[in-house]
């Protein structure tokens, strides 16, 4: 029997942050913040971004990947629609993922930002379909853990930036 050319996969994270649900809420929402922490962060060359920050909205990110990572050089095309916007308490979104000219994962991802002692509490939900050569669910698990830490860092420079 051959191998399935489709995996799927759905994985949770959950993170709190010592800020309230609305400025959790406008660093996914506010396209100037969201490129700094999701597309910049990682040292990518970022070639174009776009967002549309509502329901039915789409954002458009185009970015090469840094050296030293398994895709090096190539370019990543990431395209959301914004399917349920709720401010300051969830944001549902459909996107796919380009990876060097091929399609590599289509995904639905629901964010919950709920109030929690001192802060907040977000619940991130990935359902993921992933293409033959994709970079599988285990890798893009890691790669929305590291977006996390970099929206706490985005949260955290913000704040100094209040105080």
């Amino acid at each position: 029997m051959s191998q399935p050319s489709v995996i799927h996969d759905t994985f949770v994270i959950e993170r709190n942050y010592s800020a309230t649900p609305a400025r959790v809420f406008a660093a996914f929402s506010d396209p100037t913040q969201k490129r700094r922490w999701f597309v910049e962060s990682g040292g990518h060359q970022v070639s174009a971004y776009e967002m549309d920050f509502r329901e039915g909205g789409r954002e458009h990110a185009r970015f090469t990947f840094k050296a030293g990572t398994p895709v090096a050089g190539l370019e990543c095309i990431n395209d959301t629609t914004y399917q349920v916007v709720v401010p300051s308490r969830y944001l549902l979104f459909a996107n796919t993922m380009n990876i060097g000219g091929r399609t590599i994962s289509a995904s639905q991802v629901t964010v919950e930002v709920l109030p929690a002692d001192g802060g907040c509490m977000l619940i991130l939900t990935h359902q993921g379909a992933f293409f033959e050569g994709a970079d599988g669910p285990e890798m893009r698990k890691r790669g929305w853990q590291a977006l996390m830490d970099r929206l706490a860092a985005e949260l955290a420079s913000h704040a100094e930036q209040e105080a």
